[in-house]
């Protein structure tokens, strides 16, 4: 008889993990394979008590017998106690003299030998402990195993098999061997499968399952091997994503690194971007190849034509009609009448989303079948298990790593729950008559790029992950052919905000395009087929990579009215809950309101649009199409009961002067580098990253926030500049103080967020979903450090507001003074330190609320401490009552407040107690006043229990009415986390710095910009020597000045670096910054326009030539007079002539139209010409020194200096010399250089006749002077000369 067990949660130990979970989706009971027999081999006995029929009675084979059906199998170390050995001759004895030695022993299950050493001996068992090379441990007899002594150390480590043994037959055997010959049935897997892939295993680690036995008031532990999911003989087990894996040779059937496909139909596709032609997605994966192609190819090719070219969606529509839902996917009935009752289930899912990955819950593991085992294996690292289906997984507690690689490889996850427990399966099938056979399962989350709230990337990277909705009106009138009207709803899941936003926009998308760049949106939802194609080029062109997703007008992309009603529904479910009755939604700043919509209540900024009609429909609409895609992620509510909203700051876009920020567009953030560098396009060398010095996180996306919109109303921008100088000097050990405060703080805008969207149960937050990682642990954890965060803050601006005696700027007390900037949360604070234990809580997963912090659960205590009393006051009649004051209450295993009596008294013991157990001397009893209040003492216990679990929803509950006092103080840590960084980046400028000095221009004045001793604002002084960089002077516009720059100049002089820092000084005075520089005076700049670098857009069908005058129009159609112009070689993407004119053209359009200050590099010499004498325009160049080189040609030394005039050559041979071209090359370059500036008449010069023959003999006497005589024949001074005779000929014919 095997011994008794106690089994974990009710479940049998006696388990083929592996064989259980194949099973799911393995073949019929019939024709499954037997596991493998055990290495060690009982014979059968008789069993009289066993029922007989043939198919229970399990006869245990002999090695020469033919397989039994299905052996049970029993995990666990003692194999050789459970049934006898087979017996050996030649056994061999080992003791304490082998221990250290190195050992191999033979895994019959593997067919392999692992190796190790012995580290102990235990004398009473006779057994000694190995430990494998991959750290497992296991006690084993030495003389019963197949073992083999080795000297070297092993360097093949394969992770080994549990050990199996067929058990002697008994009743409780019987039952189960009923169980596992039928684990493979869709009924038997919902009683019998599903159990067994709860059991408490991870399938990767080393772990001991502690199985205890009570006899006698005392326990037996016994260790059981891990539990470890099986492989056939060709591969070995893997790790799951927390684990590295650990064979040594390469596994035959290794790792597929591409998705599954079948017929070439690809069915799941990481990442889904626009066609600049068609507007349609496309999928770029590809079918499977190599070891799995091999192993799976035949079999899906065969078993699934109906995913190649017969493939129809859900509707019978194939792939090319024009409604062709490619997320669909129509099951013909065969292949469902084929299907077990698992295999159904997961179909069922499957098909209704097949852009997605299913991970598939089972027990404590989250599974991966069929085309999306493919994608686990290739993108996670997991290994296929055991069987012809591709299948892999992985443990519940890898989770949230696995589900972010595949979010943010663009991969969307479907995450599908068990929402019942196989026990609840039984109890559902016998009371309703159900005649399910597999466990409930729910849809509870879908995770895409834009839709994560946590995991390790996500708490490392600072920036917003924007999901980004589009859609556009299409009826344009005729007046307003070429003009768009754009709905945008930008949506930051992880801190909960919405901008929303209506704006017209000209032919070219110029504001989406301007609005694509600053955010980045790493997700984008539109209507289908609704966009117009230069919409679509558009979200092309300036996106990085986003997942998109199609959704289908007004059924799925809501319109305005339909989003209107959806909204009201979900505020109405919110404002029934008592518990939010105070709900407030942030609109534009950190204060809140709701304002009533007849009976129905909205925020602010949706009431705004409502009341806008068509001035705010496509906005509606945007928020309407996100909402019906959270919707589906189960998002939808938890994000609009906290939601942030906020306008979207280019809303009306052509109304400048009424905005409160400067514009900068997309060629402006990607030609001066704001956000990215254009080398390998993250921050390093950008002007984010200079001015980055903030301490938290949310004060880094503040930041971009900042710069992306610099400022442009002069009172905003002093205060601004006020508070930032205030931060300096005396002042700054206090600054020091408070950024040591805060220098451990999480991202608390993002922990606040996943606080109290995790307030109510949804998703798979919901109470119905069976896990079995503690998630009651993680968000108690989460909690407590969001109090503690709390706490840190309030305590940080408490102490920093000791400066506001010495300081005058309004923004700073704003911010810092209690009850505008820092609202009164000492109270709230308090109560939820009175409440209980922060640091036992966090470190025992569980909250033991103080006396006085819960009603609730106060009260179920106070019921719980009445009944003890009442059974402390019974034991004190019962002492009377028996004349014994030795009586007590003594408690035995499960069995609490026994009276223990005295043998002596047992005669005088009414009948109507309960003997329970005995003891020498003692006899023990229950009374019915103690069974009765037994029974009130379990029922009060449990209530307190509930009580205490439900304590965490109730005090985040609390925590959540007072959620805009946390945000608020959230928002003044960031402000001013913001404004230090600003004052301190101002120490790392190389060379001077100053505050800039803005005024308003009055209407007759021209507006200015004067710059004296004008450093680079992303230069650091630590990385630069003093005085590296030369500085200069810039003025543009003003009284008696030119609002333009003609600027010329030699190839690498420094144009373009001219261009860039005074658009970066421009932007760094206007968000209120110091600027790297003596003096810096500027009127207000709406908007800065910059045409800069050669780059084609091949994807939108754009030359080099085009793109360059696309971002030219730009400028000329939305520049007024108080914009910035910085234009960089416009024109020298086609031939000279058109160039030139072209050049020309926008120059005097910028000069005599449009008015504003810019900047205008080139190379056309003319232009000079054209503008010498126009007061308006500057002419400037880059100087430079030439001299001559050791191979007589021109040698040029920058200056980097501006200086005022015009430069008459480019020098581009020079730049020729320093890349390294050969020097024949070079020297014939300058002839013809020279050659093509005589013929064409494009030589600056403006001398005489005399003068140009003045020149050439001048030329002449330079060129002999410097020849060595005794060698006429010398090919340069023959070359040369024959150059000077050449130019003097057409000097000749031009007289």
């Amino acid at each position: 008889m095997a011994p008794s067990r106690k089994t974990s949660n009710g479940r049998s130990p006696l388990v083929n993990q592996q064989r259980q979970i194949t099973a799911f989706f393995g073949k019929n009971p019939e024709s499954s394979p037997s596991p493998s027999p055990s290495p060690v081999i009982s014979k059968q006995k008789p069993n009289p008590k066993s029922s007989p029929s043939p198919t229970t009675s399990p006869v245990t084979p002999s090695p020469l017998q033919s397989k039994r059906k299905k052996p049970v199998l029993v995990i666990g170390p003692n194999l050789v106690t459970s049934s006898p050995a087979i017996p050996s001759s030649d056994k061999k004895s080992y003791g304490a003299e082998v221990v250290d030695r190195r050992i191999k022993v033979f895994w019959p299950l593997d067919k392999s030998w692992y190796e190790g050493c012995v580290k102990s001996f235990d004398k009473i068992s006779g057994k000694h402990l190995v430990q494998y090379d991959d750290a497992e441990e296991e006690m084993i007899n030495l003389s019963e195993e197949k073992i083999e002594w080795i000297e070297e150390q092993a360097k093949k480590k394969l992770r080994r098999l549990r050990r199996i043994s067929v058990l002697e037959d008994d009743e409780e055997d019987e039952d189960d061997v009923k169980e596992l010959e039928d684990d493979s049935d869709d009924e038997d897997w919902g009683k019998s499968t599903e159990k067994e892939a709860t059991e408490d295993e991870d399938g990767l680690e080393d772990m001991d399952l502690e199985l205890e036995e009570e006899e006698s008031g005392g326990s037996v532990t016994k260790k059981m091997d891990s539990r470890k999911r099986k492989v056939n003989e060709e591969e070995q087990t893997g790790s799951m994503a927390s684990k590295k894996n650990k064979i040594g040779g390469k596994s035959k059937n290794s790792v597929s690194k591409v998705p599954f496909a079948v017929n070439g139909e690809k069915l799941i596709e990481p990442t889904q971007r626009i066609s600049a032609d068609s507007g349609k997605v496309s999928l770029l994966d590809s079918p499977i190849v190599g070891d799995a192609a091999e192993r799976f190819g035949t079999r899906e090719a065969e078993k699934f034509r109906f995913l190649g070219v017969n493939r129809k969606d859900a509707n019978g529509r194939r792939p090319g009609d024009v409604n062709y839902d490619s997320r669909t996917l129509y099951l013909p009935p065969d292949f469902v009448k084929g299907l077990t009752g698992g295999q159904r289930q997961w179909w069922d899912f499957k098909s209704k989303h097949m852009d997605k990955v299913l991970f598939f819950k089972m027990g404590k593991f989250y599974e991966l079948y069929e085309m999306d085992a493919h994608i686990g294996a290739k993108e996670l690292g997991l290994q296929y298990m055991k069987g012809e289906q591709p299948h892999c997984g992985f443990p519940e507690k890898n989770f949230s790593v696995n589900v972010e690689k595949l979010a943010r490889k663009g991969y969307r996850v479907l995450v599908v729950e068990q929402t019942e427990t196989p026990e609840q399966l039984e109890v559902r099938r016998r009371e309703k008559g159900s005649k399910d056979k597999v466990v409930k399962r729910e849809i509870c989350a879908v995770v895409t790029k834009g839709t994560l709230t946590e995991g390790e990337m996500l708490s490392t990277n600072p920036d917003a992950s924007y999901l980004m909705a589009v859609t556009e009106s299409c009826q344009i009138s005729t007046s307003q052919q070429g003009m768009h009207k754009f709905g945008i709803c930008v949506v930051d899941i992880a801190t909960s905000n919405i901008i929303l936003g209506q704006f017209k926009d000209d032919a070219d998308c110029s504001s989406l395009c301007c609005l694509l760049s600053e955010l980045r949106p790493v997700e984008i939802i539109k209507p289908a087929k609704l966009l117009c194609p230069e919409t679509e080029k558009a979200l092309f062109r300036h996106t990085r990579n986003p997942l998109v997703n199609d959704l289908i007008p007004f059924s799925e992309f809501w319109n305005a009215e339909k989003t209107i009603r959806e909204v009201m529904s979900i505020y109405q479910r919110i404002g029934n809950n008592s518990s939010y009755s105070s709900l407030k939604t942030t609109v534009q700043s950190s204060d809140s309101s709701l304002q009533n919509c007849g009976e129905k209540c909205l925020p602010d900024v949706l009431s705004n649009l409502v009341n806008a009609g068509e001035n705010g429909s496509e906005a509606l609409s945007a928020l309407g199409g996100t909402l019906f895609y959270l919707k589906q992620a189960f998002l939808d509510e938890s994000l609009l009961r906290f939601a942030k909203f906020e306008l979207l700051p280019c809303s009306g876009f052509g109304e400048i002067t009424q905005k409160s920020y400067m514009v900068l567009d997309a060629a402006a953030f990607e030609n001066l580098e704001i956000f990215e560098n254009s080398i390998n396009g993250d921050s390093s060398g950008t002007l984010y990253a200079q001015l980055n010095h903030c301490t938290t996180a949310f004060g880094k996306r503040l930041l971009r926030t900042w710069l992306a919109r610099p400022l442009y109303h002069l009172e905003s921008i002093k205060e601004r500049q006020d508070a930032i100088a205030e931060l300096k000097g005396a002042n700054q050990p206090y600054v020091l103080d408070f950024r040591k405060k805060l220098s451990g703080l999480p991202d608390m805008e993002r922990l606040l967020a996943r606080i109290f969207a995790g307030s109510e149960a949804i998703g798979r937050n919901a109470n119905k979903v069976t896990l079995y990682e503690d998630a009651s642990k993680k968000q108690l954890q989460e909690f407590v450090s969001a109090l503690r965060g709390c706490e840190t803050m309030i305590h940080a601006c408490s102490s920093f507001g000791a400066i506001l005696e010495n300081v005058e700027s309004k923004l700073l007390h704003h911010l810092l003074m209690p009850g505008t900037g820092i609202p009164d949360l000492h109270s709230i604070l308090q109560h939820f330190k009175d409440a209980f234990d922060w640091e036992e809580a966090n470190h025992s997963g569980r909250v033991i609320p103080r006396e006085g912090a819960d009603v609730e659960y106060d009260a179920a205590c106070q019921i719980v401490k009445n009944i003890e009393s009442n059974l402390t006051k019974h034991l004190k009649e019962q002492r009377k009552l028996l004349g014994d004051a030795s009586i007590c209450y003594v408690t035995i295993g499960k069995d609490a407040y026994l009276l223990e009596v005295p043998e002596s008294l047992s005669r005088s013991i009414p009948k109507e107690y309960e003997l329970r157990s005995s003891k020498k001397g003692f006899f023990r009893y229950w009374t019915p006043e103690i069974k009765k209040l037994l029974g009130e003492l379990s029922q009060a216990e449990s209530e307190k229990e509930s009580k205490l679990k439900s304590i965490l929803h109730r005090l985040i509950g609390r925590f959540c009415e007072n959620h805009s006092k946390w945000r608020r103080i959230v928002s003044t840590i960031a402000e001013l986390d913001v404004l230090i960084s600003l004052s301190i980046a101002s120490e790392y400028y190389e060379g001077k710095t100053c505050r800039p000095i803005l005024s308003t221009s009055q209407p007759d004045e021209v507006p200015h910009l004067n710059a004296q001793s004008l450093g680079h604002p992303v230069l650091r002084s630590d990385t630069l020597g003093e005085g590296t960089f030369v500085t200069n002077d810039v003025t543009l516009g003003g009284s008696g000045q030119s609002s333009f720059i003609l600027l010329t100049g030699p190839n690498m002089g420094g144009k373009s670096t001219l261009l860039r820092q005074i658009c970066l000084a421009v932007i760094l005075a206007q968000i209120g910054a110091d600027v790297p520089a003596e003096s810096f005076e500027l009127s207000p700049i709406d908007r800065i326009f910059v045409r800069m670098g050669a780059k084609d857009q091949i994807m939108a069908g754009h030359s080099t030539f085009l793109t360059e005058l696309l971002e030219t129009s730009s400028m000329l159609t939305s520049a007024t007079r108080s914009s910035l112009v910085a234009l960089d070689e416009l024109g020298r993407g086609t031939s000279t002539s058109d160039g030139q004119a072209i050049a020309a053209s926008v120059l005097q359009h910028f000069v005599r139209s449009v008015q504003c200050r810019g900047m205008f590099s080139t190379h056309y010499h003319r232009l000079a010409l054209d503008y010498q004498k126009d007061p308006k325009v500057s002419l400037c160049h880059m100087a430079c020194q030439v001299g001559k080189a050791t191979d007589g040609l021109e040698e040029v030394i920058f200056l980097y200096k501006l200086t005022a005039g015009a430069c008459p050559r480019s020098y581009g041979v020079n730049v020729a010399r320093l890349a390294g071209l050969p020097d024949k090359v070079l020297q014939k370059a300058a002839a013809k250089s020279q050659e093509l500036e005589e013929i064409l008449g494009t030589n600056y010069s403006t001398q005489r006749w005399e003068d140009k023959a003045s020149l050439i003999i001048e030329n002449l006497i330079k060129i002999a002077a410097s020849n060595d005589h005794s060698n006429l024949i010398d090919s340069s001074f023959v070359g040369s000369l024959a150059n000077l005779q050449y130019r003097a000929r057409l000097l000749l014919e031009q007289c």
